[in-house]
């Protein structure tokens, strides 16, 4: 299976698609060899996706749950979805379709809600190969699935007829708790002791506590993990876990693909509830723009929500107990939540360029007064921009300002980046370097002589760079590289200066520690 899986996901990568592609189709491809789905696998499965929420909480500011734009906009989605679904199920049941004859008001509607989620593990997935887990839209579409899974809890709740334990109510001491384990978080370092740190609160603490009263698990997993995402020191966290929650997720995948194999009728189904999927992401759209977001926020919101969620397996299967629904609707969900990744993943990775197709005629559609974070500004009276925030571009930004004297602007999508840099007053903004709004938007005047491309992901830097040669700018500049093979793909668009930023580290160390010992040399030869 390891084999199958990495070979698929190899050919996914060469092919320029998202490996969880090929992961998908590896699980089916297993399926149709004899492969059967595991108690090992469901429960490696498990550990990637409580894994992921864990991580999620670790960047996640509670206040964004308490933004209207978040809470409102998951509500209004969640109840007109469950409808719009349940309705189109009512038709393909008046038309005489295989699976949707039999079906009853009750199980049309519980199956319109089992549709109307979205996948938090492909969303996240998705935002964090753009590098834009920190972005508005970013914010809004995590958001909007962490109130999607407080609602599964209360399903789930009511569902079984099994309320949480009395116990529950002593979740409520996590709450002073969580000043120990920042405590424990100081003290474990940053090598495998972190990792198995991370393990205990995600596993321990957050899913076995939680799922112990009665409380959904991964639910646990990331409200502890939404606990401790204020210290300095979860992005370490979050770093270490990172290749572990990756590996782990890989079994998430094939056990899609693994679910069963169907046959004629199931794959009819699953392709109509694939047709039906846009009136979904149109729903989602509409809804985000009553929040007076940009077009292209709204745009790129909804495309990483455009797919059907694991959760829908979890309704269909209480159906199925119920006798509500028949087995079969297992599988047809299976197959639409796989086929929705297989249509979402090509359709988010050319999100600007539907975005660039859409912008006109949705202009309509958007307000006229935005909300204040996602408005474009201008970049007036600097010397020097900053693209990106992170350590490396915070570095260089205190650098030009304190060493060299220069008016510089810094510039990230992740307010939690800006945070410290606007605590000290220092001039930064919340701008998205591949948004296209905001290179049309920018005013780049002639006193800005330098721009320094520091930020995280190398397809930012490459768009940044495009969108500052279309524009003509005659300033010099710089960007940092993380790979060897990518120091020439920036220098053959027109970067003046590339840095290897590991090569680069090194000479400066060399560098300075040379120059420090030629100093001792010269100050123990004079005396």
């Amino acid at each position: 299976m390891i084999a199958v899986a990495f070979a698929a996901g190899l050919a996914a990568h060469l092919l320029r698609l998202p490996p969880l592609l090929g992961f998908l189709a590896a699980g089916f491809g297993l399926n149709a060899l004899g492969f059967e789905r595991s108690p090992t696998l469901d429960t490696i499965a498990n550990l990637g996706v409580t894994l992921l929420l864990f991580t999620i909480g670790l960047k996640l500011d509670i206040r964004t749950l308490m933004r209207v734009e978040v809470w409102g906009a998951a509500t209004l989605h969640i109840v007109g979805s469950t409808l719009l679904l349940a309705g189109a199920l009512f038709v393909l049941k008046t038309l005489g379709l295989a699976l949707a004859a039999d079906l009853g008001w009750t199980a049309m509607v519980l199956l319109g809600f089992a549709l109307s989620f979205s996948s938090t593990v492909f969303a996240v997935k998705v935002l964090e190969e753009r590098s834009e887990l920190g972005s508005l839209y970013g914010r809004v579409a995590i958001g909007i699935l962490v109130m999607q899974d407080v609602f599964a809890v209360i399903f789930l709740s009511a569902s079984s007829g099994n309320l949480p334990s009395v116990w529950a109510l002593g979740l409520v001491l996590l709450w002073p708790a969580a000043r120990l384990l920042k405590v424990l978080l100081d003290r474990v370092g940053h090598g495998d002791l972190q990792v198995l740190y991370g393990a205990f609160l995600a596993l321990v603490v957050g899913y076995g506590l939680f799922e112990a009263v009665g409380v959904k698990g991964d639910l646990g997993a990331l409200i502890v993990g939404m606990m401790l995402a204020s210290h300095p020191a979860t992005a370490g966290l979050a770093k270490s876990l990172f290749h572990l929650k990756e590996l782990f997720l890989v079994g998430f995948f094939l056990s899609v693909g693994l679910g069963a194999l169907p046959n004629l009728a199931m794959l009819l189904m699953a392709l109509v509830l694939l047709l039906i999927l846009p009136l979904k992401s149109a729903l989602y759209y509409l809804v985000l723009m009553r929040f007076r977001l940009r077009t292209r926020s709204g745009v790129l919101a909804t495309l990483s929500l455009t797919n059907y969620s694991e959760f829908g397996l979890i309704v269909a299967a209480i159906a199925a107990t119920s006798g509500l629904v028949s087995d079969a609707w297992l599988v047809v969900i299976s197959l639409a939540l796989a086929g929705s990744f297989v249509l979402a993943a090509p359709l988010n990775a050319a999100s600007e360029r539907i975005y660039a197709r859409l912008k006109k005629p949705l202009a309509g559609l958007e307000s006229s007064t935005l909300m204040a974070a996602d408005r474009p500004v201008a970049i007036e009276q600097v010397d020097a921009v900053v693209l990106g925030l992170g350590q490396i571009g915070s570095g260089a930004f205190l650098r030009l300002t304190e060493a060299h004297g220069l008016r510089v602007l810094g510039v990230d999508n992740d307010a939690a980046k800006l945070a410290p840099h606007q605590a000290a007053r220092r001039r930064v903004i919340e701008g998205d370097a591949v948004d296209s709004d905001f290179w049309d938007k920018l005013v780049i005047t002639d006193c800005v002589g330098l721009v320094l491309l520091a930020m995280p992901g190398h397809a930012g830097n490459v768009y940044a760079l495009k969108q500052l040669r279309k524009r003509a700018f005659a300033g010099h500049i710089a960007a940092i590289v993380d790979y060897p093979e990518e120091v020439e793909v920036l220098r053959e668009l027109g970067a003046d200066a590339v840095f290897h930023i590991y090569d680069e580290a090194g000479t400066a160390f060399a560098d300075d520690a040379l120059a420090g010992a030629t100093r001792l040399a010269g100050a123990v030869k004079g005396a």
